[in-house]
């Protein structure tokens, strides 16, 4: 199995208009919101090219649950470590020029990180992949992916 580690996922709310005014009432060509992170992304690639996967991270609120059934309707597996905070809204402005302005996320507590790795250390199997990709959200050390490895290798078999 594969699994894709998305920390600090987000709802990716992509504007389009063709001239931005800074200061005033802009009406929009068009509005899209999709499920948004680097790791997500890897399971959607994944899935076009017909390979599974599993996408894991932190999930929160009413935005945390709109990301989890737009990935159940595009039939990318999810099994994500529930938070008391909602994941966040970056917005992706397309204009004359691209913007994007990115949410931190939510702040994550120790028993959310306890829950997190419990969930990861469940699931892996030898030979199973995992790939880390993504910011990190408020309340993780700088070292949280690094800090995963051990637990990762200790599911390896032995050489």
């Amino acid at each position: 199995m594969i699994y894709s580690v998305t920390l600090n996922p987000s709802i990716d709310y992509v504007v389009t208009l063709e001239h931005l005014q800074l200061g005033l009432v802009n009406r929009l060509d068009s509005a899209l919101t999709l499920p948004g992170g680097k790791g997500i992304n890897v399971s959607r690639i994944l899935k076009a090219l017909g390979q599974g996967s599993t996408a894991l991270g932190f999930m929160g609120g009413f935005t945390g649950r709109f990301i989890e059934e737009s990935l159940q309707q595009l039939g990318l597996p999810c099994a994500f470590t529930k938070v008391t905070e909602p994941t966040r809204i970056n917005v992706k402005l397309r204009a004359e020029s691209e913007t994007e302005l990115n949410a931190a996320g939510p702040t994550i507590s120790e028993e959310e990180i306890a829950a997190f790795k419990a969930n990861l250390q469940q699931r892996l199997q030898p030979g199973d992949v995992v790939v880390m990709a993504g910011s990190l959200p408020n309340g993780l050390p700088e070292s949280f992916y690094r800090d995963l490895i051990p637990l990762i290798h200790a599911r390896r078999p032995s050489l």
